[in-house]
């Protein structure tokens, strides 16, 4: 299978191809995704000399995460996929996030901004894919669901900016966590060629961020 991937809803911009399971990767820290993330995908592309209608499928980090991130995320595969008339596969970036991790249980977790985290419990199936337990949300870091079971491994901003609260809450429910880590493009693709594999593909016009914050992504929705 070959699937273009892409993540922006941090502040790295992320873009990978996966080609029949060995992956081409660019990785760009420091923002500026607008003008990075074209160009990254050009240069992907010219290294494995192909064009984008040669490819299967198309994967985006779908969000939760920086509200413009998302916003160029989702355009960006929304025009490359109609443009080749491409399915898209829209991934949870927190579960991107978890995909990453060396760990079967994950707590991933963004800073959010005011005093809140975005948060979701993952455990890998029999297939090595991070699923979702329950519902991703956003919360204040004393108030997050505290997953059933133990051994959980804590990943991602939310961490690095509330771990003293995250911890309090968790008990010994948490065996850890690890600093300074974000959703990777190579993770959006295994977790997109899964989703295109169960049948979770669609038009590109339906490919939409998603902010879980439900005040701003009402606020988005109603702008003319």
């Amino acid at each position: 299978m070959k699937l273009l991937a892409l993540d922006t809803a941090t502040e790295v911009c992320t873009v990978a191809l996966s080609l029949d399971g060995e992956v081409l990767e660019r990785t760009e820290p420091g923002g500026q995704h607008a003008e990075r993330i074209l160009p990254m995908v050009d240069a992907l592309l010219a290294e494995a000399g192909l064009v984008l209608s040669q490819l299967d499928a198309l994967a985006f980090g779908r969000g939760p995460g920086s509200f413009t991130g998302l916003r160029i995320g989702a355009g960006v595969a929304q025009g490359l996929a109609f443009g080749a008339d491409l399915p898209v596969v829209p991934v949870s970036s927190l579960a991107a996030l978890a995909q990453g991790q060396n760990a079967v249980r994950v707590l991933a977790a963004f800073d959010a901004r005011m005093q809140q985290v975005y948060w979701g419990a993952y455990v890998r199936n029999a297939q090595g894919i991070a699923e979702v337990q329950g519902i991703e949300g956003v919360y204040a870091p004393q108030e997050i669901p505290v997953p059933i079971g133990e051994n959980w491994h804590g990943a991602g901003p939310g961490w690095d900016a509330y771990h003293q609260r995250l911890q309090q809450q968790l008990g010994p429910r948490l065996a850890g966590w690890q600093p300074h880590c974000l959703p990777q493009a190579r993770h959006v693709a295994v977790l997109g060629a899964a989703g295109y594999r169960s049948g979770m593909a669609i038009a590109a016009e339906a490919a939409l961020p998603v902010y879980i914050r439900d005040d701003v992504a009402l606020k988005q929705r109603s702008r003319p």
